[in-house]
């Protein structure tokens, strides 16, 4: 059962993505064209269309951006302005779903993190997805929102400011040497073609008012990286640690507890992950 796609954030890695699935499963995607923090070109682009579903993705997505002014103003201020164009529609969608990330959890003592765990965010990027989830909540009553809470995923075409297509970029060059921040820091490491598969069934199946983990279960260490990395390539890294890769308040490990999105959605295969770097190994993008 597939419909009219509104889609933010889709000239970007997970949007490009998410596209890309969502019209080989039978959506008619739109991508929204207004800037998201501009809230009059948004409401004037949604003000005479209708959209069946829609899956907001815009965002900054890195930790590490140094304008924590432009987060809040991306992330919850543009959320806002989004939800405000979309109460104009009549009927409303049949599900909006909002991406947050499992950043808000923080350095919690609990893992697997389950979506009841209490969330701790440790630095800005992580305050602004929160208070975008309890911004959201107030147009509950109105919109029929359900939450993602994505853990760490990489794959083709995923910017190398981020660590593993960094990793990749180095041994596909044969480099002699890369320099990291904390080599002990535990991530899962998902494929974005899961996630995507992910986002489209909650589409159809999750819950209003619901926040979903989209993980897997299993991390890895940066060191277990570049050792499947190695194994595939058959090329040996040195690994120098630079102080100032290491950020403050560093979140040491980040495991999602994936039971509630099977319940919903019932168990969607995630590749492997030697098989997601061997196909970034492969790619020119």
């Amino acid at each position: 059962m597939a419909g009219t796609l509104l889609l933010t954030g889709a000239e970007g890695f997970t949007g490009g993505h998410l596209a890309r699935a969502a019209r080989q499963q039978g959506y008619s995607v739109h991508a929204l064209a207004a800037d998201i923090t501009d809230a009059r070109a948004v409401e004037q682009e949604l003000a005479t269309q209708h959209f069946d579903y829609v899956v907001h993705l815009a965002a900054i997505s890195a930790v590490t951006h140094a304008d924590e002014l432009a987060l809040y103003q991306v992330n919850l201020f543009g959320t806002l302005n989004l939800l405000q164009g979309l109460l104009a529609m009549d009927p409303p969608p049949r599900k909006v779903i909002i991406a947050s990330s499992a950043n808000i959890y923080g350095n919690s003592a609990a893992s697997p993190l389950a979506e009841d765990t209490p969330p701790a965010p440790v630095n800005h990027y992580a305050m602004s997805k929160l208070a975008m989830e309890h911004m959201s909540a107030t147009f509950a009553d109105y919109l029929p929102l359900v939450t993602t809470r994505p853990f760490n995923y990489t794959g083709v075409g995923h910017d190398e400011r981020f660590v593993v297509p960094k990793l990749v970029r180095h041994f596909r060059e044969k480099q002699p040497a890369v320099e990291l921040g904390n080599l002990e820091v535990e991530r899962e490491f998902n494929d974005v073609r899961g996630v995507c598969l992910n986002y489209l069934e909650l589409l159809q199946h999750g819950s209003p008012g619901e926040a979903y983990n989209l993980c897997s279960g299993v991390t890895y260490s940066l060191r277990e990286v570049v050792d499947i990395l190695s194994g595939i390539t058959g090329h040996t890294l040195e690994l120098r640690v630079n102080p100032a890769f290491i950020r403050p308040n560093e979140v040491h490990r980040l495991c999602g507890d994936p039971g509630k999105l099977r319940e919903c959605i019932g168990d969607v295969p995630h590749p492997h992950l030697r098989d997601t770097l061997s196909w970034m190994l492969d790619s020119r993008d």
